[in-house]
């Protein structure tokens, strides 16, 4: 296959990556550099090769099968997709919840909106937090999400660009504030740690999306009438996946070079926080890079909302369909998938009136539960390969088995060491 026959097979891969890089990134790898400087590089780095076999068994499984990687689980038994929908059903409505929040401070603060009506900012939060969620279902339930997927190959290239020139002027020309900074990253610490908990949870994104890319990976098949081979689909996650970890080193520096040393912290409130971000890119790139550094974050982290609120109904329809054959067909498919939506958008809408105290809060839950769970789905991503379902050729060497059961080690030994912490 040529160069550009796989060029053009990107899809799937920038869906990973328009999911993955959104809290993750913008919050908590730019918070990671204002609190500890440079010090989660190697983090970073290291979690991104702990949790790759277990993200690329999605796409590698479909590939190899032509059906999403949920079959995978229900082959080894029902049991498997019985956990992916409890897990699924545990995190969604905090996920959602953070990632909808975190859009509406961005939105906030671009549009100066936080004297509108008098409210206070929290309730301010939650009221534009439901508008997005209630602009989203429409786009969804009427099959219009489709134009945005379309915007993020150029959703990532404008934030790519503008984040490496950020970076890039900030290396020659920075405050200086990190060369006289005490803190520093310590295992000794419980605070520490629990961040380092936080951070990786969704670094670079919740094991949860490998079954997503893999959902995704199946539906552009069936869209283009003829499956992917291995070659362009392991080509489409790789250039998701490494991108997601270049840009998050970007972040990292980003708050490292301008807020750490300096006396600041990051605010827990999402409004105050995306008005901080703001200003990174300004006294990097200068006021000019203003409005298209407020387009290319507030695009990104609109685009991961609609994405997370249609990856769940979807996988969760997907699941039931599996579960439960008889009571699924195409004349109900679709109504299966709008009941899940509006559970989400019900679900996420609760949380977000009731128990949120700050964005800060949101985030913590989330990502701590991806982090303690993580270990289960890379489990189950791994018997999915092991089935007989899968090619011989189709599956891993010798080098990314090891690699893998390494990573489960690892993974396994993290979230205990956590839950006794």
């Amino acid at each position: 296959m040529t160069k550009r026959s796989l060029l053009s097979q990107l899809g799937p891969g920038l869906m990973y990556a328009g999911a993955a890089v959104g809290v993750s990134h913008l919050v908590q790898s730019t918070k990671a550099g204002g609190m500890f400087g440079f010090d989660l590089i190697l983090a970073i780095l290291i979690i991104h090769l702990v949790k790759y076999p277990f993200f690329e068994f999605g796409p590698r499984y479909t590939a190899a099968t032509g059906r999403n990687i949920l079959h995978g689980y229900k082959q080894s038994g029902s049991w498997g997709v019985w956990i992916y929908i409890a897990i699924t059903l545990m995190s969604m409505l905090i996920t959602q919840s953070a990632v909808t929040v975190v859009t509406a401070g961005l939105l906030i603060n671009i549009f100066h909106l936080e004297s509108l009506g008098g409210l206070d900012p929290q309730r301010l939060a939650v009221l534009i937090s439901l508008g997005l969620l209630i602009l989203c279902s429409i786009l969804l339930a009427t099959g219009r999400y489709r134009l945005l997927d379309k915007l993020v190959k150029i959703i990532i290239l404008i934030l790519s660009i503008t984040s490496v020139l950020a970076v890039t002027m900030l290396i020659f020309n920075n405050p200086g504030y990190y060369k006289t900074a005490e803190v520093h990253f310590s295992f000794n610490e419980t605070a520490h740690l629990i961040f380092l908990a936080t951070f990786l949870g969704w670094m670079p994104a919740p094991i949860d999306i490998s079954v997503w890319h893999s959902i995704w990976a199946e539906s552009n098949n069936e869209s283009s009438g003829e499956t992917t081979d291995m070659q362009a689909a392991l080509f489409d996650f790789r250039v998701g996946f490494f991108g997601t970890a270049f840009l998050a080193i970007c972040f990292l520096l980003l708050g490292g070079l301008v807020m750490y040393g300096s006396g600041e912290t990051f605010s827990p409130d999402g409004t105050v926080f995306a008005g901080q971000l703001m200003d990174l890119y300004q006294k990097s790139l200068g006021s000019w890079a203003y409005p298209i550094v407020a387009v290319a974050a507030f695009t990104t982290m609109f685009s991961t909302t609609p994405t997370c609120l249609d990856a769940y109904p979807r996988t969760l329809s997907a699941s039931s369909e599996l579960l439960f054959p008889e009571m699924m067909n195409h004349k109900n498919q679709k109504r299966h998938y709008l009941f899940w939506l509006i559970f989400t958008v019900a679900g996420t809408v609760l949380i977000l009136f009731f128990f949120l105290t700050s964005m800060q809060a949101m985030v913590k839950v989330a990502t701590i539960i991806a982090f303690v769970v993580g270990p289960v789905l890379a489990g189950l991503n791994t018997l999915a390969m092991l089935g007989k379902s899968v090619p011989a050729y189709a599956r891993p060497g010798k080098v990314m088995w090891v690699w893998c059961w390494l990573s489960l080690v690892i993974m396994v030994a993290c979230s205990i060491a956590y839950l006794l912490l």
